[in-house]
């Protein structure tokens, strides 16, 4: 089932975000469309920097993508072009559900095949880049995260190429669901109980215990 397609292949600017007064003092987020075919590698895509790997990065969020079509909410809400990249995605999407991804479903996108492992929380660093107050809590409030993916099999992608959606799991957990169960309705926490094999294997065990500890405390 073709899903959607590709509107650009994004990677790291070759100059990091300054970040003066936080460790390590720079950032990867600006990230910039790139002509041409893009090798996919286990842990990213050739070009890109993912500075801090204890909050980004590895094999769990070696892929960000966002969807034109929450881009475009933002360029309107904040009056401001907003073009592949400003959101620090690899993937700029068109066609696709990001927020209704379901957490496992894989994707054929070029040679490459990926999985969508779990949401994107907003940081210091994003309302930095941006340079808009408040931005963090207005992106929660919005709940358009995009999609952290993991790769599962090597190979290359390119602007216009189509994303098939191979297999969905039945449990249902969506990106959006993961979102909320982590920022603003905690209480839905054990929703993910039935995609925690497919969350990031660093987040897994903590999201684990968080689950435990809500469903003990509403036993």
């Amino acid at each position: 089932m073709t899903a959607g397609r590709i509107e650009a292949v994004c990677v790291s600017s070759t100059d990091l975000l300054p970040l003066p007064d936080r460790r390590p003092g720079r950032s990867g987020i600006d990230k910039r469309p790139v002509a041409g075919r893009v090798a996919v590698r286990e842990l990213g895509l050739d070009g890109d920097v993912q500075v801090n790997r204890r909050y980004h990065g590895g094999e769990g969020q070696a892929v960000y993508a966002y969807a034109e079509e929450d881009a475009a909410w933002w360029a309107a809400e904040l009056d401001r072009e907003l073009p592949p990249g400003r959101f620090g995605e690899n993937l700029r999407t068109t066609g696709l559900d990001l927020t209704g991804a379901v957490l496992g479903e894989r994707w054929r996108v070029g040679t490459a095949l990926l999985q969508v492992t779990d949401c994107r929380i907003p940081c210091a660093n994003f309302e930095r880049f941006w340079g808009v107050p408040r931005l963090v809590k207005r992106f929660t409030a919005h709940g358009a995260s995009g999609a952290y993916l993991r790769v599962l099999e090597t190979g290359d992608v390119g602007a216009g190429d189509p994303v098939t959606v191979v297999d969905r799991p039945a449990h249902g957990v969506t990106v959006g669901t993961a979102f909320r169960a982590y920022t603003t309705q905690k209480h839905r926490l054990p929703e993910l109980a039935p995609a925690l094999p497919f969350l990031p294997q660093r987040t897994r065990a903590r999201i684990a215990a968080r689950i435990e500890r809500r469903l003990a405390a509403t036993g």
